[in-house]
């Protein structure tokens, strides 16, 4: 399996989502460091917010095959600026994340991530394990890819 590192600010849902994703039970902590794990990457979300942190990202990004950029789907704002995904050599994906809530406007969440270069949008709710196990086939589906075409 490709491994994930998830950006983005706090409370986004990256700490949660890493849970999900390792099937795990889901309680909330607040994450002070990154954390490394056999196929996800959870970062603090003021390395995202913070210009000074957000260089550190890009190095944390070379641990990874797939870059996620997380936007809940209640932001009032996108902290990801037009095209940044071209800073990244590697894939970028966008995942949207609190999908169930009331004040969610997944289409602009979806318009924020499209404008920020992502090409593949994930909608979740890692609460209740929706949209989850699309995000751990597509990281699967991948890995078969390189080592088809990669040798």
């Amino acid at each position: 399996m490709r491994k994930l590192i998830l950006m983005g600010r706090s409370e986004a849902g990256k700490t949660t989502l890493t849970q999900a994703l390792r099937g795990e039970e889901i309680h909330y902590y607040k994450t002070q460091d990154v954390h490394y794990y056999e196929s996800v990457i959870d970062t603090p979300g003021e390395y995202a917010q913070s210009r000074r942190l957000g260089k550190a990202l890009a190095l944390y990004t070379y641990e990874a095959d797939v870059v996620g950029i997380l936007l809940a789907a209640n932001e009032p704002y996108s902290i990801f600026p037009p095209c940044v995904t071209s800073q990244a050599n590697r894939e970028c994906i966008g995942i949207v994340t609190k999908i169930d809530l009331p004040d969610a406007n997944i289409p602009l969440a979806d318009r924020w991530l499209e404008i920020a270069g992502c090409e593949k949008i994930f909608h979740v709710n890692s609460i209740k394990g929706e949209g989850v196990q699309e995000i751990l086939d597509y990281l699967m589906e991948g890995e078969s890819f390189v080592s088809k075409n990669c040798g």
